[in-house]
């Protein structure tokens, strides 16, 4: 996988997958510190749009993007980038490639 892909973070907002370190729930009481910090020191990108904040994602960079999605949709799509692409042969005998999932490779395997 290219570490290039963009993930949606909500309104039109994206990030670099390859610079994601983690997606958390921003209910906690460290969250809500790490958000504070990162407000005092410039780092915080609050991509809401005004709504209730439901992830906060940390970049390498330190950075701290706050976003409305929830931290499980933000994952999917970032698992769905992950997953990569398979080439498989078409009934016609054309290459195609196909977009794979994380769970569907793992039901492939069972």
């Amino acid at each position: 996988m290219s570490r290039d892909c963009l993930i949606n973070i909500g309104f039109g907002n994206y990030v670099l997958a390859g610079r994601i370190v983690g997606i958390v729930n921003p209910a906690s009481s460290p969250m809500k510190r790490l958000r504070e910090d990162a407000r005092a020191e410039g780092r915080l990108v609050d991509a809401t749009q005004g709504r209730k904040t439901r992830s906060i994602l940390v970049t390498d960079s330190n950075h701290i993007f706050l976003s409305s999605i929830q931290s499980e949709t933000i994952s999917q799509r970032f698992a769905q980038e992950e997953g990569g692409k398979k080439e498989e042969k078409s009934k016609d005998g054309h290459e195609a490639v196909r977009q794979y999932s994380v769970q569907e490779e793992g039901a492939d395997a069972t």
